[in-house]
């Protein structure tokens, strides 16, 4: 914890569930703040598949997902952040204010931990394509999930898609308008049922839509080299990315009550506080562009909400 410490039962100012980019975010700005604060970390952040992103400033050859968290995290225990390892399985309202949340801290231990204030940075998880013989693909770096991290290094090569539905379409005309005009979306089997003008989008920019499934991969390195359909078509790309979607980790959040939108992420106000009073998100769990410097942003907002909040009592918070 920050140098602000208290004794053993009172309550935090702030418990971060999370240790990816937003929650090591937070980290830093409450370990400034000198707040009293703990960040439980599952170890499952996406941006550890991450080979190398060149969207995150300062970094003009790029830096890798696991570097960026690892700077993150030394940089927070710098200023004294509380970074433990565990899995908070359950959040529930305390009487009289703020949360109480239970923690697996893993080799049987369990403990609860009592909060003013809760910041969810609990991320996603991609959707992984099924492919023959490859699970696993994104997380493995044979498929990319984020063209607009890594698109313009792709630009002008063979580049395929893998995607269902307006979603699927929407990512491959995205690449296709800015970086290749050389698209091909892949949807693995299944039937692709678009409208008319959705059609048109894809003929305009010359994407092509290829609906049998995958029967066999070559691989070469780190990517898919080959690849053969059910009708005997030998496919070659440089470049696979997945249009899937994902997985939201919001059900923290879902069963306290806070809104969300129909995919599942939650819905916060300018301070990104959720509509469940003292709980707050950010990153991938909140509606909008999923981006580290965005995710970076929601934590920043969140963190010094906060800590302009714990001046006030804490029936306030309710």
């Amino acid at each position: 914890m920050s140098r602000r410490r208290a004794g053993t039962d009172e309550a935090l100012d702030c418990l971060v569930v999370g240790g990816g980019p937003a929650g090591l975010t937070a980290a830093l700005y409450f370990a400034r703040f000198r707040r009293r604060f703990r960040v439980i970390d599952a170890g499952a952040s996406r941006a550890a598949w991450i080979p190398t992103s060149h969207n995150v400033p300062f970094f003009a050859e790029g830096i890798s997902g696991p570097e960026i968290l690892r700077r993150q995290r030394e940089t927070a225990e710098r200023y004294g952040a509380d970074i433990v390892s565990g899995t908070v399985t359950g959040l529930q309202r305390r009487d009289g204010g703020g949360f109480v949340a239970s923690v697996d801290a893993g080799a049987g231990a369990n403990m609860d931990i009592g909060a003013r204030h809760v910041l969810l940075a609990t991320g996603a998880a991609d959707i992984e394509p099924q492919l023959p013989d490859v699970p696993d693909a994104v997380q493995r770096g044979l498929v990319r999930y984020c063209p607009i991290c890594d698109g313009y290094e792709s630009r002008d090569l063979k580049i395929a898609v893998i995607g269902h539905g307006s979603a699927g379409l929407g990512e491959a005309v995205f690449v296709a308008r800015t970086y290749s005009d050389n698209v091909t979306l892949l949807t693995l089997g299944s039937s692709l049922e678009l409208s008319p003008e959705e059609r048109g989008h894809a003929e305009r920019h010359r994407i092509r839509i290829i609906e049998a499934p995958i029967t066999a991969l070559e691989t070469a390195g780190n990517r898919i080299a080959a690849m053969t359909t059910g009708g005997g078509e030998a496919l070659q790309f440089d470049v696979l990315y997945s249009a899937l979607g994902l997985r939201y980790r919001t059900d923290l959040a879902v069963a306290l009550g806070a809104a969300h939108d129909p995919t599942g992420t939650v819905i916060v106000d300018d301070h990104c506080q959720t509509t469940v009073k003292g709980l707050y998100a950010a990153g991938a769990v909140v509606r909008g562009l999923d981006q580290i410097v965005i995710a970076m942003g929601h934590a920043a907002v969140a963190a010094t909400a906060i800590h302009n909040r714990c001046e006030l009592p804490t029936v306030d918070e309710n």
